[in-house]
């Protein structure tokens, strides 16, 4: 591991003054990036432990709420607005890593977290242009069953990790940070990137920038929401497809808006309006189900190991609608 310096912010100016430091990393609960320091994947200069920054509430905001980045995943989850007005994400984040992790980690660091290709996070594989631009992506011609089969490039294959930012995806959340050039709001569609030519780059903050809150919009229907995960166990494991849905229905059970965000299938957590669209006046079934699924998966490109993703994609959609749709 190489050596860095370490210093403790009290304040968000704090924070941001000490990350003009070149090569610095914020650290919350650490549980991904001192496991890529360890691995020697992530070599910062300086750690800026934010830690006694105050930005742990949640609080209700512009009919809404706001979580603070600093928030613990394993309190936000268990907050009673959060269970009651947007279950989906409550849901989300108790499918995450293990209480453990969950009591640590905090949604600042879970918007940050890193891709777990294998390739990526082993460096003694050398192909790699997320950690080494240019030198190729050892995931295309390797084993690439976990790997993306919707927004890649040739550059590369890799899927976001995170249950959390699935459903936010979902519940159109915005994001607030704070940096050298004052503060500035990001909705979550663009918070993350694809990774084009540029793997590299994970999301569109700048240098210095520091997340300070989530804010979810006021979104009553939300209550009618839930996530499903599909992984190879049932605790400690990266999502293969994950699936948040948030249904509205009118008087008369027909479908008057949606919402469907995927992970474990895209560099990022995947939403496609076009098929939310074509469930809106729907009457919720099989048939409405598969018409959304399909038009998720248009176009999807699955590699040797991980076409089976397609179909399971299709089933995890039409299962998670479903089970949103019966409750009351």
């Amino acid at each position: 591991m190489r050596r860095f310096a370490y210093v403790r912010a009290a304040a968000v100016a704090d924070a941001v003054s000490a990350a003009a430091t070149p090569d610095s990393k914020f650290l919350g609960g650490g549980t991904n990036l001192i496991d890529l320091m360890k691995m020697g994947v992530e070599e910062p200069a300086q750690l800026i432990d934010i830690n006694r920054v105050p930005l742990a509430n949640v609080e209700p905001h512009a009919g809404g709420l706001r979580i603070g980045a600093m928030a613990r995943n394993s309190d936000v989850a268990a907050h009673p607005e959060v269970r009651r007005r947007y279950p989906v994400l409550s849901e989300a984040l108790l499918a995450g890593a293990t209480q453990q992790l969950r009591n640590m980690a905090t949604m600042g660091g879970n918007l940050m977290q890193r891709t777990r290709c294998y390739y990526f996070y082993d460096p003694s594989f050398r192909e790699c242009n997320k950690r080494t631009p240019g030198s190729g992506c050892a995931a295309l011609p390797g084993y690439n069953r976990i790997h993306a089969i919707l927004g890649a490039s040739p550059q590369c294959i890799a899927t976001h990790p995170s249950d959390m930012c699935v459903a936010l995806a979902a519940l159109e959340a915005v994001v607030q940070v704070h940096g050298p050039r004052g503060e500035r709001s990001i909705p979550i569609a663009d918070f993350h990137r694809l990774p084009g030519a540029t793997p590299q780059r994970d999301t569109n903050l700048e240098p210095g920038e520091l997340i300070t809150s989530i804010d979810l919009p006021e979104m009553p229907f939300a209550a009618r929401s839930h996530y499903l995960k599909v992984r190879d166990r049932n605790s400690y494991a990266f999502a293969l497809v994950s699936v948040a849905a948030v249904l509205d229905l009118d008087t008369n059970g027909a479908i008057r808006q949606a919402r469907i965000a995927l992970g474990g299938v895209a560099p990022k957590p995947w939403r496609v309006p076009a098929a939310e669209q074509a469930l809106v006046g729907q009457q919720p079934g099989d048939a409405a189900w598969r018409a959304a699924a399909d038009e998720v998966l248009r176009g999807a490109q699955p590699q040797r190991h991980n076409a089976f993703k397609v179909e399971l994609a299709r089933r995890s959609i039409a299962s998670a609608l479903g089970a949103a749709a019966a409750l009351s």
